[in-house]
C-alpha cells in the first residue's frame, strides 16, 4: 500500500506493507506518486481535492480529517475507492468554538472589541446592569438554545451550555432523547423557535441542508436571538440573514462559516455591527488523527471494519 499523507499531519506509525508518502496539501499530488492506493485528505484546497481525485485512479481508500464529507463525496473519486471521515476529530474545537461565539454573544464582545478600537469606554456594557429581560439575550442561565445538527459535536456542547443553565434542545433527522437532551424534528422548529434565544448550526452541507435556516425560519425568531454558525455556510439562506440582521429583526448571528469563503471583502456582513465573524477556525484540529489513520490502515490490511465509513467501495 502506497499512503499519501499531508506535511501537516504528524504520523508517525511504522506498518508492515505500507509505504508512507508526505505530501504537500498546497499543490497537486505529484505525478510520481498518481500510483497511490491510499489518500489522507486535509488542508487540502476543494480543487485540488477534485484533482486528486481526478488523477488517482488506483486508490482503494481515502481517509478524510474533515468533520464534512460533502467535497471528498462530491469529488469524483473512483467507486472502487472506500471513503471514511473525520467524525470524532473535531467534537472538542467545534464544540469550544460554538461555546466561545455563544458566550462573546452574550456578553456582547463584538461591541466591546468595536470600543476599543476606537478608544471608546462602553458605558451602556459596563457599570451596573438590569436583571435578566427576556427582550435581550444575555446570559446562557435559564437560555433556550436549540442546536440544530444534534450529532457527535452537538453531544459535546450540550454538557457545557447546560453547565452554565441552559435548556438544550436538538433538532435532528429523527425524534429521540440524547441523555437528557431532546431532539425534535425539523417539523417542530416554527413552534420552537417562537421561544428560542440562540440556535446554534452544525449542519452539514448536503442536498437536503442547504439553506436549511430559511427566510421563513428566521422570522419565526424574536427579535433578541441570535444565530451561530459552525457547521456549514451554505446551511443558512444567507441573503435572508443579512436581511433579518438589517433589519434588526433578529438581534446578531456569530459566524465561523460563510458562502464564499473567504468572505468577499465587499460582503455586507463586515460592517454590520451585530454580527461577529470568525475564518472558519472551529475545527482546524483533528484531534486524534494519527490513531484513526493507523487503526484503518491496519483494518483494511486485516479485512475488518473500518471507522467512520462515509462510503464503500462499489
Amino acid at each position: 500500500m502506497k499512503l499519501l499523507v499531508p506535511n501537516i499531519v504528524p504520523f508517525a506509525a511504522s506498518i508492515d506493507g505500507v509505504e508512507v508518502v508526505v505530501y504537500d496539501p498546497n499543490v497537486p499530488i505529484p505525478e510520481a506518486h498518481v500510483d497511490a492506493t491510499a489518500l489522507v485528505v486535509w488542508g487540502v484546497h476543494d480543487a485540488l481535492v477534485f484533482d486528486a481525485a481526478a488523477r488517482l485512479r488506483e486508490l482503494t481508500w481515502v481517509q478524510l480529517l474533515s468533520a464534512g464529507s460533502d467535497v471528498g463525496l462530491s469529488a469524483g473519486f473512483a467507486p472502487g475507492a472506500t471513503m471514511t471521515g473525520g467524525r470524532s476529530l473535531h467534537d472538542a474545537p467545534v464544540a469550544e468554538h460554538a461555546l466561545a461565539l455563544t458566550l462573546a454573544a452574550a456578553r456582547r464582545v463584538h461591541t466591546l472589541v468595536r470600543a476599543q478600537i476606537g478608544h471608546r469606554w462602553a458605558g451602556e456594557i459596563g457599570g451596573f446592569q438590569p436583571e435578566t429581560s427576556s427582550k435581550v439575550f444575555s446570559t446562557l442561565r435559564g437560555a433556550n438554545v436549540v442546536v440544530w445538527g444534534f450529532g457527535a459535536i452537538a453531544t459535546a456542547l450540550a454538557p457545557h451550555l447546560q453547565a452554565l443553565g441552559a435548556h438544550v434542545t436538538g433538532v435532528g433527522t429523527r425524534a429521540r432523547t440524547e441523555g437528557d437532551v431532546e431532539v425534535v424534528t425539523p417539523d417542530a422548529l416554527p413552534e420552537l423557535f417562537a421561544t428560542t434565544d440562540v440556535v446554534i448550526m452544525i449542519l452539514p452541507a448536503t442536498a437536503e441542508t442547504i439553506g436549511a435556516l430559511s427566510a421563513e425560519l428566521l422570522a419565526a425568531l424574536p427579535s433578541h436571538a441570535w444565530v451561530i454558525n459552525v457547521g456549514r455556510g451554505a446551511t443558512i439562506d444567507q441573503d435572508a440573514l443579512i436581511a433579518a440582521l438589517q433589519a434588526r429583526s433578529i438581534a446578531g448571528a456569530a459566524l465561523d462559516v460563510t458562502v464564499p469563503e473567504p468572505l468577499p471583502v465587499d460582503s455586507p456582513l463586515w460592517d454590520l455591527p451585530n454580527v461577529i465573524i470568525t475564518p472558519h477556525g472551529a475545527g482546524g484540529r483533528p484531534i486524534g488523527a494519527d490513531a484513526l489513520i493507523e487503526h484503518n490502515v491496519r483494518a483494511l490490511l486485516d479485512g475488518a471494519p473500518l471507522r467512520n465509513l462515509v462510503r464503500p467501495a462499489r
